[in-house]
C-alpha cells in the first residue's frame, strides 16, 4: 500500500513544473515542491538498492551519492549565476555537515545495531577531515575584509584541483576494493531490477529532483522573509537539507530494510563526495559564470571539523546503534542553532 501511494505521489514532480509555469503563489509552490521531494527521494533509494544488488554496498553508496548530489551542483550553479555566493558556500558546507550528522544519524537510528565497513567509513571521514584543513587556505584570509574578493577566488583554484586529484585517486582505489569484495560475497536473494534499469531510474529521478529542488530554492527567499531567517541559515540548513533529500530518503529506506552497511555508505560517501569533489568542482565551474572563493566562515569550518571528529569517535569500533544515531542527530540540532545565531556576515 505504501509503495502504491509513493508511486502515485511521483506525479507531484511534474506538477511542480506546471504550477511554476502557471505562476501560483510562492508559498504554495514551496509546499508542493517539498512534498514532491519525498517520493523522489524514496525512488532514488529504491533504485540504489537494486543497483547495489549488482555492485555491492560500497559501489551502491557511491552511486547514490553521485546521483543524489547532482541537484546540489545544479542549485549551486544557479545561485552563483544569481550572485548568491554566500548561499552557495553555506549550502555546500551545510550539506557535508548534514550528511555526517543528520543523514548518518537517521540511518543509524532506523537501522539499529549492525556492522559497518570500517575501512570505507574511515576513508570517507579522512577525506572530509583533509578537505576541512585545506579549506583553511582560502578561508582564513577571508575572515578579514571582503570574502568574495578576486584574490581568494584565484587562491581557491589550486586548492580545488588538489582536492579533485585526491578524490579521483581515492575513489578509484575504493571502487576496485568494493568490486572485489562484492565478487567474493555470496549473492543475496532478491528480485532485483537489471543494472541498466536501476541506473536509468536513478538518472531520471535525479533529473526531476533537480527541477523540483531548483523551484524550491527560488521560493525559499519568500519563506525566509516571512519566517525571519537569515540567508546563511536558509542556505546552510534549509537548502542543504533540501539538496540532501535523496540521501535522506535513500539512507533511511535501506536502513529500515536492515541494510545498515549500505545506508552508512550512502551518508558517508555523500559527505566525502561533497567535500572533495562537489565543492572544488563548483569552484572551478564558477569561473564560467562568476568566480567563487572558498572563503568559508569560522562557524562552518568548526562545524565541519566537529562533525568529522564526532562521527569518527562514535564509529571507531565499526558498529552502528540507535544511541549513536540519536547522538549524531542531537549534534546536528546544536549545529543548526549555531548557524541560526551566527546570522549573515
Amino acid at each position: 500500500m505504501t509503495r502504491k501511494v509513493l508511486y502515485a505521489l511521483l506525479a507531484l514532480g511534474p506538477l511542480v513544473v506546471v504550477l511554476d509555469r502557471l505562476g501560483v503563489s510562492e508559498t504554495t509552490l514551496f509546499v508542493v515542491a517539498a512534498l514532491a521531494l519525498v517520493p523522489l527521494a524514496w525512488l532514488i533509494g529504491d533504485a540504489t538498492e537494486h543497483a547495489a544488488h549488482h555492485t555491492g554496498a560500497g559501489i551502491g553508496g557511491f552511486l547514490n551519492a553521485t546521483f543524489g548530489n547532482a541537484p546540489e551542483l545544479i542549485i549551486a550553479l544557479f545561485a552563483i549565476n544569481s550572485g548568491l555566493e554566500e548561499v552557495v558556500r553555506g549550502s555546500l558546507s551545510g550539506s557535508v555537515v548534514g550528511n555526517l550528522l543528520l543523514v548518518l544519524g537517521f540511518s543509524l537510528l532506523f537501522g539499529g545495531r549492525g556492522a559497518l565497513d570500517r575501512e570505507s567509513t574511515f576513508t570517507s571521514l579522512a577525506l572530509v577531515a583533509l578537505a576541512t584543513l585545506i579549506f583553511l587556505i582560502p578561508a582564513v584570509p577571508g575572515w578579514d575584509g571582503d570574502p568574495d574578493r578576486g584574490s581568494l577566488a584565484v587562491l581557491s583554484v589550486p586548492v580545488s584541483i588538489a582536492l579533485l586529484v585526491v578524490y579521483v585517486v581515492v575513489t578509484w582505489a575504493a571502487l576496485r576494493r568494493h568490486r572485489e569484495l562484492h565478487i567474493r560475497a555470496e549473492p543475496e536473494e532478491m528480485t532485483a531490477w537489471s543494472l541498466p534499469v536501476a541506473l536509468g531510474v536513478l538518472a531520471g529521478a535525479t533529473v526531476v529532483t533537480a527541477f523540483v529542488a531548483e523551484v524550491l530554492v527560488h521560493t525559499l527567499q519568500a519563506f525566509g522573509e516571512e519566517a525571519g531567517l537569515s540567508d546563511f541559515f536558509l542556505a546552510a540548513v534549509v537548502v542543504a537539507i533540501v539538496g540532501n533529500a535523496a540521501e535522506h530518503g535513500g539512507a533511511v529506506v535501506v536502513a529500515y530494510r536492515g541494510k545498515i552497511k549500505l545506508a552508512a555508505e550512502i551518508a558517508l560517501a555523500s559527505s566525502a563526495q561533497v567535500a572533495v569533489f562537489l565543492i572544488p568542482a563548483v569552484a572551478l565551474l564558477s569561473w564560467a559564470i562568476e568566480p567563487l572563493a572558498l572563503s568559508f566562515r569560522v562557524v562552518e569550518l568548526a562545524a565541519l571539523g566537529g562533525a568529522t571528529a564526532l562521527a569518527t569517535l562514535l564509529l571507531f569500533q565499526g558498529q552502528s546503534s540507535r544511541a549513536r544515531g540519536i547522538a549524531l542527530i542531537a549534534a546536528y540540532v546544536c549545529v543548526a542553532v549555531a548557524f541560526y545565531l551566527s546570522g549573515d556576515r
